[in-house]
């Protein structure tokens, strides 16, 4: 009977360690697999165009562009004035050049990506989180609202295969710390953004961008091998939503006002030595009258030299204290020995009982088996 208990115990602990693990393994693998997080795309020189056309840049209207203009391997930019250039202008040279080779080098790193999620054509009236989205060919009707989760460096990027279109009056709204600074659009083809609408992020096509009357862009318009079409635009800078800002204006101020009042407190030390100096000219005068009085002093100090006598006797408590601080010196040694002279027997003795005891038990359990 002792032996069924036993082993019954030993397979009920059994199964409930098992059925654990199981339940653990089954909530490892319902939590799904997590996506890391995505880094931005790398631009590089590409960074400050707001414009960057393979072929031709061509404006109508009054268009303003935050950053600067580049053609290459073209040379030809048409309607600069009227369009305002906020930076430099680079047509077929170095600058526009290596800006040219950077934006094929962003390109191929967006359209790499691994995606975490497919998407429908229609991009309106979605909210998407962070993350690398593909699409086969994007439209945007409405709005499409792009919700950071509280995160300023949350990248989004969006991979489509052909053609994006926006319609009129159509939008991006951001939202919990999303910036356009981090959104990424890699067209396989063409994109054109619809007027008046207000996009936002940077566009990559491979061929050209369109951007329609009155239509508003918080990014770039980057086209790797065609034109970008310009009609009465706005192309803004991407504000980039971080935490740099803060830090900067702590520095700044900390230093300007710390070292100017430090500088203060040693004009005013310097003035305290000029009266300290005037001092000295009234003590020499202390002196002349202290040898006068100082003889009188031993005159009365004989008389009170035999009371001093009594520090032998005050030195006499000396002896008795040192051996009183000596006498429980003793008393600590034979302590230690008695104290471990007690516990070892009784530990030893415990410990040989158990394990026979242990001993016991594992031989008796075979015979019970054998008995069966």
């Amino acid at each position: 009977m002792t032996t069924h208990r036993l082993s019954h115990r030993w397979r009920v602990g059994a199964g409930a360690l098992i059925s654990a693990a199981v339940a653990g393994l089954v909530l490892l693998l319902a939590s799904g697999p997590a996506f890391p997080a995505e880094s931005p795309v790398g631009l590089n020189t590409a960074a400050s165009f707001s414009v960057l056309a393979g072929s031709a840049a061509t404006n109508t209207g009054a268009s303003t562009l935050a950053q600067s203009l580049g053609v290459s391997p073209g040379s030809a930019a048409t309607g600069f004035p009227p369009g305002l250039v906020g930076g430099q202008t680079h047509l077929a040279d170095a600058a526009a050049l290596q800006a040219k080779n950077d934006l094929d080098t962003a390109y191929s790193d967006a359209a790499g990506r691994s995606p975490m999620a497919g998407l429908a054509s229609e991009l309106g009236g979605t909210t998407l989180t962070p993350g690398v989205y593909s699409i086969g060919a994007a439209q945007l009707t409405g709005q499409l609202t792009l919700n950071g989760q509280n995160d300023p460096a949350a990248v989004f990027i969006f991979q489509i295969s052909s053609t994006l279109v926006t319609a009129v009056n159509s939008g991006v709204v951001f939202l919990n710390g999303a910036s356009p600074c981090t959104v990424f659009w890699q067209v396989g083809t063409s994109a054109t953004v619809g007027a008046s609408s207000s996009f936002a992020g940077t566009i990559m096509a491979a061929s050209s961008i369109t951007m329609n009357t009155g239509a508003v862009l918080a990014g770039r318009a980057l086209a790797q091998t065609g034109a970008v079409t310009l009609d009465n635009n706005v192309i803004t800078a991407p504000i980039c939503v971080t935490a740099t800002t803060p830090p900067t204006t702590t520095a700044t101020t900390t230093p300007a006002t710390t070292p100017a009042t430090t500088p203060a407190t040693p004009a005013t030390t310097p003035a305290t030595p000029v009266t300290t100096p005037a001092t000295p000219a009234t003590t020499p005068a202390t002196p002349v009258t202290t040898p006068a009085t100082t003889p009188a002093t031993p005159a009365t100090t004989p008389t009170v030299s035999p009371p001093t006598g009594t520090l032998p006797d005050a030195g006499e408590p000396t002896p008795d204290a040192t051996a009183t601080a000596t006498g429980p010196a003793p008393v600590n040694p034979p302590s230690l020995p008695v104290t471990g002279s007690g516990v070892v027997p009784v530990l030893s003795v415990t410990g040989i009982a158990l394990i026979a005891l242990g001993f016991g038990c594992v031989l008796r359990y075979p015979r019970r088996t054998d008995g069966r």
